[in-house]
């Protein structure tokens, strides 16, 4: 487990600092934070509120993902967290060896393919996923070897120091405006990934989906809270080319597979041409705290 992660933990009982040895962290209050033998930590206080997504909904973001299918995506993300790592305190380039490296912080990651993806752009970097799944944080145990997963209620107080993150990922995931905040460095970005208004909307008239709100970017603005500024925006768009098997594992990955049941969801895909073409729409917004 790499100290450069691990300094910038905080016990989630206590707040102290962690440190790590014979296989868990521990604070100087005696908690103990075991690593499971897929290689996360717990780092919830007591009982978790929310368990985050389902096995099912894990395995099938994996297998869509896994086939690149959302690579525009993380190449926006890539181009975003380089300009956060290009401040002018940011440790880039030789100036790395001047200090120790900058952590970048994905909240709600799910399988940690997008943080994995940013880690692979910017190797002076070290990472930290984030989610209350326990099936996704196995899977982001294992998604890069510089990066720790732990499962954490992202609606809750992280489990960070004060300042310590140069950038923080929020991709498709809740936003907790004020520990974002709290865990970003003065300098730090926060990058938000949401779909725009005409994500997918082939499969939301074809399936029935869930829509997104029109007025979805003033609600991530205010959702946030005060003390951002709105730095930065790229709207990426591409087009997709899908069989109806990758259709089913595009709707079983996301929020519309809590409302179809898998009968359902296999007979309206059966109605669509193959392959069905689609376009998906994101909207990347980088913040700093103000």
């Amino acid at each position: 487990m790499s100290d450069d992660i691990v300094r910038h933990l905080r016990c989630p009982v206590c707040g102290d600092a962690l440190s790590s040895g014979d296989g868990a962290l521990r604070c100087a209050a005696g908690h103990s934070h075991d690593m499971a033998r897929q290689g996360y930590v717990n780092l919830t206080a007591g009982r978790a509120p929310h368990t985050g997504d389902t096995a099912p909904m894990v395995a099938a973001r994996v297998a869509f993902l896994g086939a690149g299918h959302f690579g525009p995506l993380a190449a926006a993300l890539i181009r975003a967290v380089a300009a956060a790592l290009a401040g002018p305190t940011a440790l880039a380039g030789p100036t790395a060896l001047a200090g120790p490296p900058p952590l970048i912080v994905d909240a709600g990651a799910g399988t940690g393919h997008h943080l994995a993806a940013v880690l692979d752009a910017h190797p002076q970097a070290v990472g930290l996923a984030l989610d209350a799944s326990k099936p996704a944080v196995r899977r982001a145990a294992r998604a890069h070897p510089r990066a720790l997963a732990a499962v954490c209620d992202v609606w809750g107080r992280l489990p960070l120091a004060d300042g310590c993150a140069a950038a923080l990922l929020d991709v498709f995931a809740p936003r907790n405006g004020a520990e974002f905040r709290r865990a970003l460095r003065p300098d730090g970005t926060l990058v938000v990934a949401t779909p725009a208004l005409d994500h997918l909307t082939e499969l939301v008239a074809g399936l029935g989906l869930l829509r997104v709100d029109p007025e979805k970017p003033g609600r991530i603005t205010a959702s946030l809270g005060p003390g951002w500024s709105v730095i930065g925006e790229e709207v990426v768009r591409w087009r997709l080319s899908l069989s109806r098997s990758e259709v089913a594992t595009l709707v079983s990955m996301g929020p519309s597979a809590r409302h179809l049941a898998p009968a359902e969801l296999e007979r309206l895909v059966s109605r669509l041409p193959t392959p069905m073409a689609v376009g998906a729409a994101v909207r990347v917004t980088r913040h700093r705290p103000s």
